[in-house]
């Protein structure tokens, strides 16, 4: 299983790859630059189409469209070049920005924010009615968030805590109870950041400063490793007709001597 560079944008904080079923390419953002890429793997050809306000993640919507999730805790769907708002601002969120967003099987969408010198960062949920809901507080760092193969359950990173947490998880309501740790990592092995869950409901998790991915048993033990030529990995999905690649992120593309050659890269692994 070796990391094979796909794109390389020298993107500054590369993040939230989305396998999107219906054109079968993958994309993925540069938060910082306010830009969006996406890969065609038929073809290998790849392109920026986005360039405008920051966007700290996206899901898709059922035409096709992007519903991204910027800066302020504004929403707004993409669609052929156009923004239209969902949300316009979160009066909470207006030092802030979103950063790591995940879609229930419903169809809402978990979104989390990043601290500030106010504030810890947040979780929210978006519902499909365009009502936003405060679910957390007090999250050293919001990342990355992924479903159970049952959806009976969602996990959620913090990362400066080093920990993964589980919630119980209503999918009639999208109601998330009883938060335990499932997974914590260890000191010095670099920051739990992105993740998802594979159809062995084993937990993947990108290592930012730690220039791997981790695949974790449910009972938090480290069952594989995959290095990366780069120090900040940042996010992973799985893509492909039988979802058997995984598309990794990376960040520091604007200080590769520092975070290694392949920083601000898209990566694939078969």
């Amino acid at each position: 299983m070796q990391p094979e560079l796909i794109a390389d944008y020298q993107c500054v904080c590369g993040e939230n790859p989305l396998w999107n079923p219906f054109d079968k390419r993958v994309y993925w953002t540069d938060i910082p630059t306010g830009r969006i890429f996406r890969y065609d793997p038929a073809t290998g050809a790849h392109e920026q189409f986005y360039q405008g306000e920051v966007v700290g993640g996206f899901t898709l919507q059922a035409d096709g469209a992007l519903l991204l999730f910027m800066a302020r805790g504004a929403v707004a769907i993409w669609r052929e070049g156009k923004l239209t708002p969902v949300v316009e601002e979160i009066p909470a969120e207006r030092e802030s920005r979103f950063n790591d967003v995940i879609a229930d099987p419903a169809g809402r969408v978990f979104c989390g924010t990043m601290p500030t010198k106010a504030a810890p960062g947040r979780l929210y949920r978006l519902d499909t009615d365009g009502s936003i809901h405060l679910l957390l507080e007090g999250i050293g760092c919001s990342n990355g968030l992924g479903f159970t193969p049952d959806r009976k359950c969602l996990y959620y990173t913090d990362t400066p805590k080093r920990e993964i947490y589980l919630f119980d998880y209503d999918q009639d309501t999208g109601a998330i109870t009883h938060q335990r740790v499932a997974i914590r990592t260890p000191e010095g092995d670099g920051g739990p950041d992105g993740m998802t869950v594979d159809a062995e409901g084993q937990v993947w998790t990108a290592k930012w400063g730690g220039s791997c991915l981790v695949r974790y048993t449910p009972e938090g033990v480290e069952e594989r490793r995959i290095t990366f030529p780069a120090r900040k990995v940042s996010s992973l999905t799985f893509g492909g007709d039988d979802c058997s690649d995984i598309y990794v992120t990376t960040a520091g593309g604007d200080t590769k001597e520092a975070d290694g050659p392949g920083a601000g890269a898209l990566f694939r692994v078969r």
